[in-house]
């Protein structure tokens, strides 16, 4: 395939994706959790249709299903790609102002609207590749939003391509948008049997040539301490707080299985809320590792270190609960190999050099893998996400655009 002569669509999707606010919210109970993500799902399937894709449709969820039809006589397997369309909470998205920083220097790049947020060269390893590529970046008072919106226009324009070049040929190909990827949720409503997919891959992964196929497994806890209260002015002896006792949990925490702590294949224990007072407080945690039998131990010295503690305290109780969130994608992409090959030789066809990797952390595709569809994560050029200094290069967005093109032609002429 010739990319030399098409005028990429990629950047001017991604500048007017990321100018609509779509963060998530984990504190509410609906789906989508936030109902300007939306906003973006509408502009998304009208889009979808302008380059004649004739059934793309949002559902009540705030999913969007597509399908680019078949143009080979060959039994090609489904595939599809997704992206999310929100936000991260973590960061503001509201009032996201682009900026393009052309053919990039090597120096730190000092954000306009707020000079104290600075991407320093020295601290960001990825800008090295970047020499003389466009960067895009904040104005430096909110997140940019490249998670994932790079993911969901390197797929709009892909699809833009193949509308328009039949010649490249490939099986059926179906593209799917969540919600709520950023508060682990991408995936509770998504219709797998509508999907009609058999492997997928998510646009979700950050430095370019890089394929992802494992994740961490993930598991939620909730502690719940429940203290005895008695009137400050009488207090010796008899008051047993629960917000100290929370304090003392967290103290007691191995200092060496913190986010703060870990690389790598490294397991963590991560407190992520303390709510409550005197009478009642919960704390939340995340736990992760790449080894579900690490997580499980992970998880049974939480609860000996909170038993340690309210040992001390005989008027006190607490109660311990673990939620699953997502395993890790590597035990199901074991299994068919051939996904995560197809997507090796993809990147190789666009003249750079593929690095398969883990993920320290999930994507939807670690919850699609096991719902049936297998799906490793590929590039999509985000960087420093959910912060005020994310970026992500035109150049790689372009190279990713490039890779799914390669990656459905590679799937027809495999079959």
């Amino acid at each position: 395939m010739m990319f030399s002569n098409y005028n990429f669509t990629v950047t001017e999707r991604f500048i007017r994706y990321a100018k609509i606010d779509t963060q998530s919210d984990p504190n509410s109970s609906t789906c989508p959790s936030t109902e300007k993500q939306k906003n973006l799902s509408k502009v998304l399937v009208a889009e979808l249709k302008t380059i004649g894709i004739k059934d793309a449709e949002l559902d009540e969820h705030g999913y969007i299903y597509a399908t680019i039809p078949s143009n080979t006589n060959k039994n090609v397997p489904v595939i599809c790609f997704c992206s999310h369309v929100d936000t991260s909470p973590d960061c503001t998205g509201t009032n996201v102002n682009p900026v393009i920083n052309k053919n990039y220097n090597g120096c730190d790049i000092i954000l306009p609207n707020d000079k104290t947020q600075i991407i320093k060269f020295a601290e960001h390893e990825a800008l090295k590749e970047q020499i003389g590529n466009d960067i895009i970046t904040t104005d430096g008072t909110t997140l940019l939003g490249a998670d994932n919106k790079a993911g969901l226009a390197e797929i709009m324009d892909a699809a833009n391509y193949l509308m328009n070049h039949p010649e490249v040929k490939h099986g059926k190909i179906r593209i799917l948008f969540t919600p709520d990827e950023e508060i682990g949720r991408g995936a509770d409503k998504a219709d797998m049997k509508k999907l009609g997919a058999e492997f997928g891959y998510t646009m979700d992964g950050e430095t370019l040539g890089h394929i992802e196929n494992e994740t961490f497994s993930a598991d939620a806890v909730s502690i719940i301490i429940n203290g005895f209260p008695t009137h400050p002015g009488f207090a010796k002896n008899k008051m047993q707080h629960a917000v100290k006792i929370a304090a003392e949990i967290i103290n007691q925490l191995p200092k060496n299985k913190t986010p703060e702590t870990t690389e790598k294949m490294e397991s963590f224990i991560h407190p992520t809320a303390i709510n409550g007072g005197l009478e009642q407080v919960e704390i939340k945690f995340i736990i992760r590792s790449f080894d579900n039998a690490i997580l499980k131990t992970l998880e049974e010295e939480l609860e000996n270190i909170t038993k340690k503690v309210l040992a001390n305290y005989n008027k006190c109780s607490y109660q311990f609960k673990v939620t699953e969130q997502y395993r890790n994608m590597k035990n199901v992409l074991d299994k068919c190999q051939h996904v995560v090959d197809y997507a090796v030789e993809a990147v190789k066809r666009t003249g750079v050099k593929p690095v398969l990797s883990s993920i320290r952390g999930g994507t939807d595709g670690s919850r699609f893998s096991f719902m049936g569809l297998p799906c490793p994560n590929i590039y999509a050029g985000e960087h420093a996400f959910h912060s005020k200094q994310e970026w992500v290069s035109v150049q790689d967005m372009q190279k990713a655009t490039e890779t799914i093109i390669h990656l459905v032609n590679i799937w027809e002429e495999k079959s």
